[in-house]
């Protein structure tokens, strides 16, 4: 009886024990380490991509890189070396990455944060927080292109790549393959400086062969966006941020002339103004930062689209302001409840509202990462001024999870609107111990508001979402399962609702196997997608099944999907398609069927690209789509890219086609100096519109920006200028 009780014990606390791991997995692998070397005080430094410095010699080295693919877990064909070294005011990493072919290494571009899917990367994180949870994101080319971003996990992987931070990167190409030498200044980091030790990984791509290996962390369901699976940087001391004080000013001056009509004259404007930022390390940690007279002339014009559905389309923020640390204030963001969107504030119509002043907090407090915004816009024509809160707190606890709130608040000059406040709740509970090695996420979320207009309905669920998702991020299963409730009048004053007034439900499974012993097949893979969406009193709204019956992607990179579609839609008013009272669909019921076609080119070659088709049926009739995007990279530096979306839409109540157009060429003399222009026309709209941008990064931190945009309008048979503008932005940054 002892003995058997002694079992059953045994066998609990084994249990027991299992299911806290689950849950709280904490430190269940020593991970590699990796010492830093601390330079000694004598040194010169002379940074030209080539380690050949005696300190490099004496530094520790990172080896014996795995494959994420296309081998999982062997040895790297190519095999790379990375040491770190440092001093009191910036950490250096040194990386030799061998090549056995160095003139079949790609490169073709040079522009800050270009999308590196084209070319050889090494890129590496830095956990400074040592939490498993956050990161700095950094990546270099072969030809010194740099880009960056803030990684945290919790809630999923997130990789926010609108951040810029300073540092520097040098390379150099020889007969062994590449090498760099890269500076990152402390300044740019948060980080405890009584913490010696960092997480850090590193991550190497040769584009030719579609292979990637990571230093750790080489699993499919790993890689490099994941802190929780990355190495230790050790010995860091005598380190630090100075006063943490860095200053921002900016001058402007711009040229514009603009026309309502055609035939009306043209009013001619001259502006200049000055204005910036001041940010200020209140803690290692913590960073506030105020701004005066934001200007966003340098923003990139949104890429324009035609709306053929019943509900607004969202565009991406692009003002750097807003973007700098927006990594904090994302709330349950695979949900979408979107009780924040920065694009609220100071913009109108996508025309910009002038922003007065504005103050930002910012950093984390112990296990709590803290955000907060606030902001005063000035009136423009008809539309008042108004004051913007936005707070946000998300508490990190057990080794992955974490529990949050936010709150906005929106208050409109005068009193025809009632002050509109949000508040929200989230809940990430997260592990990527599951069954030994796979992820595993749980999260929830309720957000409501006050009433957006004072005659508005008191009840709170009318104004508020919940919902919650469990997901199954793996490798080669991918599987999730979400349900949530938008109420009929939610409707954040400072957030984006595309739809409301619905209950859904939405499961995704997803099978990615490798394909070891084929050399033309790399991966395989089948989905299959269903949502469920149904109006508050449960009748079915929309329902959609989407197969993915095929799937291939080669071991060239191309790629190649065959779907079938079904659409159910229970219409419950008046649709007007292209908002002109042409073509309107009545309510009732509407069941479509349809297929498309996806086709990829490995983004590395010289001339490729994109095509999907699309045979659907629509409403009444049918919808044909074809969205092509050609692009041609002749050598390194110059990019091309035309893109051409075609709609034809044939219903009971008429025939119509629709045509996009978009250019988007640049010309990189190198990383700091560039040349881009971006055409873009709609048979919509009639509007044809250009977007030049001449960018010179005279030091990281210091950029000079020329812009000139110009937009015509197409009148009958010939196009009027309606509107154009000249703009030269200079901005400083200094650092003490």
């Amino acid at each position: 009886m002892v003995h058997k009780i002694t079992c059953l014990i045994k066998q609990s606390i084994l249990i027991i024990g299992c299911l806290l791991s689950v849950l709280f997995p904490g430190m269940a692998r020593q991970s590699d380490d990796l010492a830093a070397y601390p330079l000694p005080a004598e040194v010169q430094l002379e940074l030209d991509g080539r380690l050949e410095e005696d300190f490099w010699q004496q530094a520790e080295v990172a080896t014996a890189f795995r494959q994420q693919e296309p081998m999982e877990g062997q040895l790297a064909s190519e095999q790379t070396e990375v040491k770190v070294v440092f001093d009191e005011k910036n950490l250096y990493i040194g990386v030799r990455l061998y090549d056995s072919q160095p003139d079949q290494i790609k490169a073709f571009q040079r522009r800050r944060d270009a999308d590196l899917s084209t070319d050889d990367v090494f890129a590496f994180i830095l956990d400074t927080y040592n939490d498993q949870r956050s990161g700095f994101y950094f990546e270099i080319n072969p030809v010194g292109l740099m880009g960056d971003g803030i990684l945290r996990t919790g809630q999923g992987s997130t990789l926010n790549r609108d951040w810029n931070g300073i540092w520097r990167a040098w390379v150099s190409i020889d007969d062994q393959g590449w090498s760099a030498e890269i500076r990152i200044p402390f300044m740019t980091l948060n980080f405890d400086p009584s913490d010696e030790v960092w997480g850090i990984n590193f991550l190497r791509t040769v584009r030719r062969k579609n292979e990637t290996s990571l230093w750790v962390g080489h699993q499919r369901n790993q890689g490099i966006e994941r802190p929780q699976n990355a190495g230790k940087l050790t010995g860091l001391r005598g380190i630090n941020q100075g006063l943490g004080l860095e200053a921002i000013p900016y001058a402007i001056v711009s040229q514009s002339s603009a026309k309502d009509v055609p035939e009306t004259a043209t009013r001619q404007t001259f502006t200049y103004n000055a204005g910036g930022e001041l940010n200020y390390n209140i803690t290692p940690n913590l960073k506030a930062g105020i701004t005066v007279n934001t200007d966003f002339a340098e923003t990139e014009v949104d890429n324009r689209q035609v709306n053929l559905t019943r509900f607004p389309l969202v565009f991406p923020e692009r003002r750097d302001f807003f973007l700098q640390g927006s990594n904090v204030f994302q709330f349950a963001p695979s949900s979408n409840p979107n009780p924040y969107f920065s694009r609220r504030i100071g913009l109108e119509g996508g025309n910009p509202i002038p922003i007065k002043h504005g103050a930002r907090l910012i950093g984390r407090i112990k296990e709590t990462d803290v955000g907060f915004l606030q902001v005063r816009t000035g009136s423009e024509g008809s539309i008042p001024g108004e004051h913007f809160t936005v707070g946000r707190v998300l508490q990190n606890f057990a080794s992955e999870s974490t529990i949050g709130v936010i709150y906005t608040r929106r208050d409109t000059d005068g009193d025809s609107l009632p002050v509109r406040e949000t508040f929200g709740a989230d809940l990430s509970l997260s592990t990527s111990r599951f069954l030994d090695d796979n992820n595993l996420q749980f999260q929830a979320f309720f957000v409501g508001h006050t009433p957006t207009f004072y005659e508005e309905s008191s009840n709170l669920m009318d104004r508020s979402v919940r919902g919650f998702r469990v997901n199954f991020p793996n490798q080669p299963w991918d599987a999730h399962v979400s349900y949530r409730e938008f109420g009929e009048q939610y409707a954040p004053a400072v957030g984006f609702v595309p739809r409301n007034g619905f209950r859904r439900l939405q499961p995704t499974f997803t099978f990615n196997p490798l394909i070891d012993k084929s050399k033309a097949i790399r991966e395989l893979s089948w989905q299959y997608y269903f949502e469920y969406l149904m109006f508050m009193d449960w009748r079915p709204a929309t329902i959609n099944h989407n197969l993915r019956f095929l799937g291939i992607r080669l071991e060239t990179g191309d790629i190649l999907y065959l779907n079938v579609h079904h659409n159910y839609e229970n219409l419950n008013f008046i649709f007007d398609v292209l908002r002109d009272g042409r073509y309107l669909i009545q309510e009732g019921i509407y069941q479509n069927n349809g297929y498309s076609l996806e086709i990829q080119t490995a983004p590395f070659r010289k001339i490729g690209g994109n095509l999907t088709f699309e045979n659907m049926g629509f409403w009444t009739g049918r919808q044909v789509n074809l969205e092509m995007d050609l692009f041609v990279r002749p050598f390194a530096g110059l990019n091309l890219t035309g893109s051409y979306l075609f709609s034809q839409v044939r219903l009971q109540e008429g025939a119509f086609d629709t045509h996009l157009f978009r250019l988007i060429s640049s010309y990189d003399f190198s990383p700091w100096v560039s040349v881009n222009f971006n055409i873009q026309y709609d048979n919509v709209t009639n509007m044809l519109g250009t977007n030049s941008r001449f960018i010179w990064v005279i030091d990281p931190g210091n950029t000079l920006f020329i812009v000139h945009n110009h937009n015509w309008q197409k009148f009958e048979d010939r196009f009027d200028v309606l509107e154009t503008q000249s703009t030269v932005k200079l901005a400083y940054t200094f650092r003490f």
